[in-house]
């Protein structure tokens, strides 16, 4: 399929405003190359039917690609069989963490970006995964790793790469620079030409890219189209708000950085219109959904970066009204864009995102807990030399303990948590030690001395199933209940992506969403939950809501009916119970 000209016209626009009027039609001619000859390797690409992109059904699994290890079988090929047993019917989708050759951080730290993790399996595996969920790669394009060709042959003088990374000069200014580590921003390494200052904005081992050479765009847009053509249906771009530098400018969210992803979807639009891109920026709110763009031409996709701590803060408290206020303000520019709703990941639960929202006082309190709770913090430098937080470093069922928690209220707390996230509007992210419940990993960092570590343990497959299989055990309870909500979840379309939302003030101690499909009892949910310790009477306006001729409702996830009297539902909430009420069932 020939390229649309308004879409030959968006990218010539970024191109050239990145490198330049008398660069552009050169770079554009070796762009459009690349694309007509993928457009030839993959037929059945272009021609793929692009419908609905997202539904209540969608739902992604966020795991690392050798979580699940059993003797004598590439790691890969058991994840693949694992959830087929414990995922499928319930997720739709599958973020596989970077599963290519690396150095560090756990995959983020990337050798050979074309290649799968021969210790872990092939493409093959990859694509048999594929098969079942929607697969969502990891685009680590920031930076690659110190022992990638790409660098090698740059210590070496290749001048093919000279220009790949950014070497600044001893002495030059960069306290502008926003910084998300307490680590150096430079390291030193010794090149065929000499010593060379080299830009590491997360680690010595992690070598940021210079995308003001467009030969780095270039190879990075190929790369993008290789994981297109190996099944990828979302892109994550990875800490994407670094991207571009500029000396004398705190070198995140930079308009050129806008503009590189705007290029990537007009990209996508042109030859695989079915891809999201989703951005992968630990900041706060308001500079977060900035990568929206208009609402048509950047990501389609964000994170939801302030939910964690704001939904911890609530049940630590028994109080949800921030919360609320903070829901009650977010919006989307385009039906072409949604959250990506998420609790936990591979990283810690960032107190960026939080800034503005909660006090310093509250955030104070989090950490404390976290701390009480056997957990880490983790810091970021600031210009004038001191830190703050920046993220904490627990398993989220561990963060949301009390001293005297036994297992059933800690249960309970983590489902109301993960009920919330289910609730809002969006497709949740469910990383794969919630979906199991496991606790934090405090062994793992004592012994590699990485904060995040207390929340990347590999599981055992023998292990996982007998503990799953256990009636009793902490896994079995937290995977029951959660399998539970999410066939709920799919089966209703209210909770549709792109169903409306509305945030109720029942009662401090009560988070509440009406998700409205269609207008009435019958198209929409009412998801109610009680943050606290306390039992809750919360009563709910029939008017309000608009449910009209409605004598009762249930709640889809006990069963229970709820007799409608005097135009009003009456609402009795255990302790931290959840009820989604519907007048149509």
């Amino acid at each position: 399929m020939p390229i649309e000209e308004s879409v030959k016209e968006r990218i010539t626009d970024h191109i050239a405003f990145l490198y330049g009027e008398d660069r552009a039609p050169r770079i554009f001619e070796r762009l459009l190359s690349m694309l007509e000859d993928f457009q030839k390797r993959n037929p059945g690409i272009a021609r793929r039917a692009f419908g609905a992109r997202w539904s209540e059904e969608d739902a992604f699994l966020i795991t690392y690609g050798n979580q699940v290890q059993e003797p004598d079988k590439p790691p890969l090929q058991s994840l693949g069989e694992f959830l087929e047993e414990y995922a499928g019917g319930i997720l739709s989708g599958v973020h596989i963490l970077p599963f290519f050759p690396y150095s560090s951080d756990d995959g983020f730290s990337v050798i050979d970006y074309k290649q799968v993790n021969p210790d872990w399996g092939s493409w093959q595996d990859i694509r048999r995964i594929g098969r079942s969920f929607r697969l969502m790669f990891d685009a680590v394009i920031n930076h690659v790793s110190s022992k990638s060709k790409w660098f090698q042959e740059f210590l070496r003088g290749n001048p093919e790469y000279e220009d790949f990374f950014i070497t600044v000069e001893e002495g030059t200014d960069l306290s502008s620079v926003v910084r998300p580590r307490a680590t150096p921003l430079l390291t030193p390494f010794e090149t065929a030409k000499g010593r060379k200052l080299v830009w590491t904005t997360f680690s010595a081992d992690q070598i940021d890219l210079n995308y003001a050479n467009p030969e780095v765009l270039l190879r990075v847009i190929d790369i993008l189209l290789f994981y297109v053509e190996k099944g990828a249906e979302v892109i994550r771009l990875d800490a994407i708000a670094y991207l571009w530098k500029k000396i004398g400018t705190p070198c995140i969210h930079l308009e050129e950085t806008h503009r590189v992803v705007k290029l990537f979807r007009a990209i996508f639009d042109a030859v695989a219109p079915y891809v999201i891109i989703l951005t992968e920026t630990n900041v706060p709110h308001e500079e977060n959904i900035s990568y929206f763009g208009n609402g048509h031409d950047e990501a389609q996709m964000v994170y939801q970066f302030s939910l964690p701590p704001l939904v911890l803060h609530s049940i630590h408290t028994g109080n949800a009204e921030k919360l609320s206020r903070w829901a009650s303000g977010l919006s989307l520019p385009s039906r072409e864009t949604t959250f990506f709703n998420f609790l936990a990941s591979h990283d810690g639960i960032g107190m960026m995102p939080a800034i503005g929202i909660l006090s310093s006082d509250e955030i104070q309190d989090l950490v404390e807990k976290t701390l009480r709770n056997g957990g880490f913090v983790s810091y970021k430098a600031n210009p004038d030399g001191s830190k703050s937080v920046y993220e904490l470093n627990i398993s989220y069922i561990d963060a949301l303990a009390e001293p005297g928690d036994d297992q059933d209220v800690l249960v309970g707390k983590f489902m109301a948590s993960q009920a919330i996230m289910l609730s809002l509007q969006g497709i949740p992210g469910i990383y794969v030690h919630s979906l199991f419940g496991s606790r934090s990993d405090r062994e793992a960092v004592l012994r590699t001395g990485i904060n995040r570590a207390i929340n990347r343990a590999r599981f055992v497959r023998s292990e996982l199933e007998r503990e799953l299989a256990d009636e009793n055990s902490l896994r079995h309870k937290v995977y029951t209940a959660y399998k539970r909500l999410l066939s709920i979840r799919r089966s209703h379309p209210a909770f549709h992506p792109d169903s409306e939302q509305r945030i109720l003030n029942l009662d401090p101690a009560v988070f509440a969403v009406l998700r409205t499909h269609t207008p009435g009892a019958q198209g929409s949910v009412l998801a109610v939950q009680n943050v606290s310790g306390n039992r809750v009477i919360a009563r709910v306006d029939l008017k309000e809501i608009r449910w009209t001729g409605v004598e009762s409702a249930v709640d889809l996830i006990s069963g229970a009916r709820i007799p409608a009297g005097a135009g009003s539902l009456a609402l009795q909430l255990e302790p931290y119970q959840s009820m989604w009420i519907t007048g149509g069932r």
